[in-house]
C-alpha cells in the first residue's frame, strides 16, 4: 500500500512518501526551491517523493492532506464575524486566496497528481495528523501523546493516546487561546518574524531575567494547575489583525514592539525568559495531567511548541 501525505499552504509545504507502513521519503519543499519556509503547494517534493518511492501517481492508494480545509475555513469566519468590523483589512487579503485556491484543495490535488484515480483522499483534522506524525515513528506499540502549536482547524492543544493504528484524542484547547500564539506574540513583540523566528526567542531567553513572569500570568494567560488555561484576548491582535499584538499589550511592557534590525535590549531578553519560563510550566503541567490521566509511561509530543527543545 503507498500512502502520500502532504503539508501546504503553511510556512513549510512538504510531502511524504509511506510504503507498506514504513516511510520511503519525506522532504520540505524549501529544499527544492530554495526558498526559506516555502509555503507554496509542494509540487517538487511530491515529485521526489514518488522518484524515490519507484512509483507513479497511479500506484497510490490514498493521498493525505494534513487538515480539513472547510473546517479551517469555518474558523476563520466566526472569528471574523465575532471581532467585526475590526479585522476588515485583515479578511479582505485573506478571503480571495481562500475563495481561489484553499477551499479546493482536492481539486488541485487531482491536478497535480494527474492519473491518480484508483485511491482515495483523506483529509484528517490537523492535531490528529500531529500526533500521527509522532505516534506512528516512534517505538511504542501504546503511548500518550501531547500536539501544541499556533491552531489547526479550532484546536490549539490537544492530548489522547496512540494504541496500535489508532489515535484517540482525548481532550484539547480551543482557538483564540494558544500557547503557541502566545509565543509568537512575543517574538512579534520582541521585533522578530512570527512562524519563523521563535527560537530566537528561545535562544535569547537565558540572557533575561524571569521579571515579567507574574505579570503574563495574572494579566495574559489563566493557567490552571492541570495545564489548561484561557488567554485575555484584550491584550492580543491575532484573531482578525495583521498584528499579533495591540496598544494595550504594549502598555503593559513598557512601550512598542521593537523595530525589527533594530538593537536588542534588556527588555526584550527578560521578555524571552519570561515567556520561556511561562511555556516551560504549562507544558510540565500538562505532561503531568496527560500522565495521570492516560496512565502511560511514554509521551510523544508534536506541534509548533513541542520544537521548542529546553521545554522538552
Amino acid at each position: 500500500m503507498h500512502i502520500l501525505g502532504i503539508s501546504a499552504f503553511y510556512h513549510d509545504s512538504a510531502a511524504a512518501l509511506v510504503t507498506d507502513g514504513s516511510i520511503v521519503a519525506a522532504i520540505q519543499e524549501e529544499r527544492l526551491t530554495r526558498k526559506k519556509h516555502d509555503a507554496s503547494f509542494p509540487a517538487l517534493a511530491v515529485r521526489k517523493c514518488l522518484e524515490m518511492g519507484g512509483i507513479i501517481p497511479a500506484d497510490l492508494d490514498y493521498v493525505v492532506f494534513y487538515e480539513k480545509p472547510f473546517l479551517k475555513f469555518e474558523r476563520l469566519l466566526e472569528s471574523y464575524m465575532q471581532y467585526a468590523p475590526r479585522g476588515l483589512p485583515s479578511f479582505i487579503k485573506a478571503m480571495p486566496v481562500w475563495i481561489r485556491q484553499k477551499l479546493w484543495i482536492k481539486d488541485l490535488l487531482g491536478r497535480e497528481l494527474e492519473g491518480f484515480s484508483k485511491g482515495k483522499f483523506l483529509f484528517p483534522e490537523h492535531h490528529q495528523s500531529h500526533a500521527a506524525s509522532a505516534f506512528y515513528p516512534s517505538p511504542f506499540k501504546e503511548a500518550a501523546f501531547l500536539t501544541l502549536d499556533g491552531v489547526g482547524e479550532w484546536p490549539t492543544t490537544s492530548y489522547g493516546v496512540g494504541r496500535g493504528d489508532k489515535i484517540n484524542i482525548l481532550g484539547e484547547v480551543r482557538f483564540p487561546h494558544s500557547l503557541g500564539l502566545l509565543y509568537s506574540a512575543f517574538t512579534y513583540f520582541a521585533g522578530f518574524k512570527v512562524n519563523s523566528a521563535e527560537y530566537k526567542v528561545m535562544g535569547l531567553a537565558p540572557y533575561g531575567e524571569p521579571k515579567y513572569v507574574d505579570t503574563i500570568l495574572s494579566e495574559l494567560m489563566d493557567l490552571k494547575e492541570d495545564g489548561s488555561f484561557r488567554l485575555n484576548m484584550e491584550y492580543f491582535d491575532y484573531p482578525v489583525g495583521l498584528r499579533m499584538t495591540g496598544s494595550k499589550f504594549s502598555r503593559l511592557f513598557g512601550g512598542p514592539p521593537r523595530e525589527p534590525e533594530s538593537e536588542l535590549t534588556q527588555r526584550e531578553m527578560d521578555l524571552a525568559r519570561s515567556v520561556q519560563e511561562v511555556t516551560e510550566l504549562a507544558v510540565m503541567r500538562m505532561a503531568r495531567h496527560v500522565k495521570d490521566e492516560t496512565g502511560m509511561r511514554d509521551l510523544c509530543m508534536a506541534g509548533g511548541v513541542a520544537l521548542n527543545c529546553v521545554a522538552n
